[in-house]
């Protein structure tokens, strides 16, 4: 199938607004016209008076949409009064990206650009502390470790701040990561002394004013809102479905050493088979669902390229990997020298330039309808090109003892209304308005770093007041916090009443990983002949001549060394790859309620190939067959199946609420699963959970043994940890909405 997005045009009316140096350089760039997005963004940005964000396509020119006017507004300046500008990007590897790209521009106007993570060298670092000015690069750890290291210094190097630009902002809104940027913000226009223009970059923002509000939290009605159109781009969709086929070899065979085609189904070489066809001779991204099928795949693909004596044109990326090999599969895209693909995780998803690839493959449904968005934004860079989704589907195959997820082709289902959702121009605005009681106990220690020591009230004043980043926790609550994290060891007061790091406190702030939000896994070191290949968690360890495929080769365990976490390997003809931790993305309720249109409709879809429209059309019978338009309470033998048509944060608190009755309820996804229960006491029970006017997390999370999601919630109090649990990861309004419908069946009828 192929369909267009809308286009729009403008004339490059902003152009006479930049300094003549800027002008100068994109005459040389052979730039003929300024693009939407930055003839809307130089008026905007160049008095640095105002907050903007600027959302447009993946190549759209958003870098340069910032960078012109704030680069013609720094140059009003002397150069020894040469302000500074902050550049926030969520991966390192975006900084060295950006960095190549900044540099040939700044260095044409002579305005330092200075990338700083753990990779750049302490010489540059320390040129710029000396004189902090011009363009600084850096993640939101490395500002907080700034702020932890250098908190006295801060003030000195903020004097000349004049901008702050967040890039990939869609990637931080609703995180813990995101919370932790919102603080380090705040404690930077403290730092400065006034508040300093923010200016956020997104391809893919599903709500414009609750980006607005992220981004400027006192005020996010007036931020100045940016949405350049695309240019008309077209789009050719296809969707392939397959019914899965048991592997050749069972896996407990005694067989030694066979090939992975025998131990993977047969369906998952049908899709390799078919990706090789495709691809080769081409720049792609394909992008399986898991670090573990990224593996699979590039290893059948270059075993293909072996079978053909052909050069390997496919390549693994994924976060466990050694930076040399994903700079190794980065490098071989941008040259385009050579046909090359990346097979990879969400790695590739954000705007790390590889130029431009012919297609995007993406095998079973996309983690949201905004990842596939942005992926999506890799094709059709150039000129005249449409931008090409090739989607692949595996379904079980059916049987007398066959669940509902399967008899409704979920996957399939799910990638045909994401899709569907694509074309209309929707997908997921973030879930904002979480306590995140995790990140501030982390900026709470990071303060106290910061200044060595503090009073409670300025810790209310800095990170829990009205318009600060943890508004809305009560007084009673931050100060049960401060209480539990003194328990805990983390704090201590003097007699002044300063608050200080307790004893462990003080050791987890002395410590590497302090500076992120998020938990990072205990790993061992693949090494190979002294070079690292990369990382495996902990969880998984391996034996001795046990043989594994990593960055889309074999190998063979020569020694695996448990205390310093070392795995020595060597190359090897067998291996199979290595299991890797991970869960599966959240779904929307639009996605939901989407899969249930699709179901119920009879239209045909020009994009499905021969095998998904026989899986669709499965689907399709069973909704039929089932009464689904009318019943979504089905009695399946001794269990029930439970059909809400919304969300996994509903299902999942609509679970919690069955189970808090005495029903065994699990999110299965689609289905709501109640073990041991009949149709007419699951019936009473929504009508007993109707009833309710609302709901104490805290006690309806009692019983809860895995909420302990973020790095710092075992820091919490209990009642602050559950409340925190729920806000971020439950729709308790929903879930009462969703009883109250389906235990009245004509409202269900209607829903």
């Amino acid at each position: 199938m192929t369909t267009s997005l809308p286009a729009s045009g403008s004339d490059s009316q902003a152009f006479s607004l930049l300094d003549a140096r800027i002008q100068r350089w994109i005459w040389s760039e052979g730039w003929s016209t300024l693009r939407d997005a930055q003839e809307q963004a130089i008026p905007a940005l160049i008095e640095a008076d105002r907050d903007v964000i600027v959302a447009a396509a993946t190549a759209a020119g958003k870098t340069e949409a910032a960078f012109f006017p704030i680069m013609t507004h720094l140059l009003r300046d002397e150069p020894a009064q040469l302000g500074l500008v902050l550049y926030v990007s969520p991966l390192k590897a975006l900084i060295n990206d950006q960095w190549s790209r900044l540099h040939r521009l700044c260095q044409s106007v002579e305005v330092p650009v200075v990338a700083w993570h753990g990779d750049v060298a302490a010489s540059r670092k320390h040129q710029f502390l000396k004189q902090p000015q011009g363009v600084l690069l850096i993640t939101p750890e490395s500002l907080e470790a700034l702020f932890v290291m250098r908190g006295s210094a801060m003030p000195g190097l903020m004097a000349k701040l004049r901008y702050i630009v967040v890039d990939e902002l869609h990637a931080f809104i609703g995180s813990e990561r995101g919370k932790q940027l919102q603080s380090l913000l705040h404690r930077v226009d403290r730092a400065a002394g006034q508040p300093v223009p923010r200016v956020g970059l997104s391809a893919t923002l599903g709500d414009m004013e609750l980006a607005a509000r992220f981004l400027r939290p006192s005020a996010g009605d007036k931020v100045h809102q940016i949405v350049a159109q695309s240019g008309g781009q077209r789009v050719e969709i296809l969707l392939k479905g397959y019914s899965e086929t048991l592997p050749r070899i069972e896996s407990d065979s005694e067989q030694e050493n066979p090939e992975l085609e025998d131990v993977v189904p047969g369906s998952v070489v049908a899709v390799a088979a078919h990706l090789y066809q495709a691809l080769r001779g081409s720049n792609n991204l394909v992008f399986p669902n898991s670090r573990r099928l990224v593996e699979i795949y590039a290893d059948l693909l270059r075993r293909h390229c072996e079978r053909d004596c052909a050069p390997n044109e496919f390549w693994a990326h994924h976060g466990s990997l050694a930076k040399d090999y994903r700079e190794d599969a980065e490098r071989a895209l941008k040259e385009g020298s050579r046909p090359a693909t990346a097979i990879c995780t969400t790695t590739m998803e954000l705007g790390i330039d590889i130029g431009s690839v012919k297609s995007v493959c993406q095998i079973g449904p996309p983690p949201s309808v905004a990842s596939l968005r942005q992926r999506l934004g890799r094709s059709g860079r150039r000129n005249g090109e449409s931008a090409i989704l090739r989607g692949y589907c595996i379904e079980p195959a059916l049987g007398a003892k066959s669940d509902l997820s399967d008899n409704l082709r979920e996957g399939l289902v799910q990638s045909v209304a994401m899709i569907g959702l694509l074309v209309d121009g929707w997908f997921e605005p973030p879930r904002v308005g979480g306590i995140h009681g995790s990140t501030l106990v982390q900026q709470i220690l990071s303060i106290i770093a910061e200044r060595g020591g503090v009073q409670t009230r300025e810790l209310w004043g800095t990170l829990v007041a009205q318009d600060c980043p943890f508004a809305g926790l009560s007084r009673q609550d931050f100060f049960l916090l401060l209480k539990c994290m003194g328990e805990r060891r983390l704090l201590i007061q003097d007699s002044s009443g300063l608050l200080l790091h307790g004893e462990l406190g003080e050791k987890l702030v002395n410590h590497y990983d302090f500076f992120a939000v998020f938990t990072r896994d205990e790993e061992f070191r693949l090494i190979c002949d002294g070079k690292t290949l990369g990382s495996l968690p902990v969880t998984r360890p391996l034996a001795p001549q046990q043989r594994i495929i990593f960055a889309g080769r074999r190998w063979r365990v020569l020694e695996v060394d448990s205390d310093n976490k070392l795995i020595l390997v060597a190359p090897d003809k067998g291996g199979a790859p290595p299991a890797f931790e991970g869960s599966g993305a959240m779904v929307h309720d639009r996605v939901r309620q989407k899969m249930r249109a699709v179901l119920a409709s009879p239209n045909q879809l020009p994009f499905l190939d021969r095998g998904a429209r026989t899986l669709l059309a499965e689907g399709r019978s069973y909704y039929q067959q089932a009464g689904l338009d009318a019943n979504q309470i089905l009695q399946r033998g001794n269990d029930v199946s439970l059909l809400t048509w919304h969300g996994d944060w509903v299902n999942d608190a609509l679970a919690l609420l069955l189970a808090r009755s005495g029903l065994l309820a699990s999110n299965e996804g689609l289905v709501l699963k109640i073990t041991g229960g009949t149709r007419e006491r699951v019936l009473a029970t929504l009508g007993e959970i109707a009833e309710l006017d609302n709901v104490d997390p805290v006690l309806l999370l009692s019983s809860a043994q895995n909420t302990f999601r973020n790095k710092w919630d075992w820091a919490l109090p209990e009642a602050i940890a559950r409340r925190s649990f729920a806000s971020l990861c439950l729709d308790l309004p929903g879930a009462l909405s969703t009883a109250r419908s389906l235990s009245r069946p004509d409202e269900a009828l209607r829903n």
